[in-house]
């Protein structure tokens, strides 16, 4: 499997990220935070990963595998993303001590 490397400054995407945060209530980075993929989809990623391993994956299996490995990073982002607007929120909000 061909991997490339992808090298950014992460303080620059969180400069351009952060702002869309806005967009987003504390209940939906809840639910973001709390997301974990259906079963058959995260048995077929782990199907795919077996066989990427052994080196049996067809093209079209590669792709795939590639399409998710990348959803993967994209949602595991988001969710960094909430962790952090729900971290911020606790922050501001006022002690009831």
């Amino acid at each position: 499997m061909r991997f490339v490397a992808q090298v950014f400054d992460t303080a620059a995407f969180d400069r351009a990220t952060d702002p869309l945060l806005q967009f987003i209530t504390r209940d939906q980075a809840k639910a973001l935070v709390a997301y974990r993929g259906a079963a058959p989809l995260s048995n077929r990623i782990e199907e795919l990963a077996s066989k990427s391993t052994e080196g049996e994956l067809t093209e079209g299996e590669r792709a795939e595998y590639e399409g998710y490995v990348r959803a993967n990073n994209f949602v595991a982002i988001l969710q960094a993303k909430a962790r952090k607007l729900l971290a911020d929120g606790d922050a501001n909000e006022p002690s009831n001590a």
